[in-house]
């Protein structure tokens, strides 16, 4: 289940939020003001690590 990060353009509050599919993006609400009018930020990929010292990512790479 990704999260997802929003803004919202009428108070400004930004939050997450899980979301089960993209179809539900659009049914976002601010959790402060109740507003649909948010914006989806553009996301940094999660990057870990472990003890041994390799990384890994959670993105895929297209093309």
């Amino acid at each position: 289940m990704p999260i997802y990060e929003f803004k919202c353009n009428e108070c400004g509050k930004e939050f997450e939020k899980f979301v089960l599919s993209y179809s539900q993006i659009g049914s976002v609400k601010c959790p402060e003001c109740n507003s649909e009018k948010v914006t989806k930020k553009v996301s940094a990929c999660a990057v870990g690590g472990s003890d041994s010292g390799t990384t890994g990512s959670a993105c895929t790479a297209f093309g």
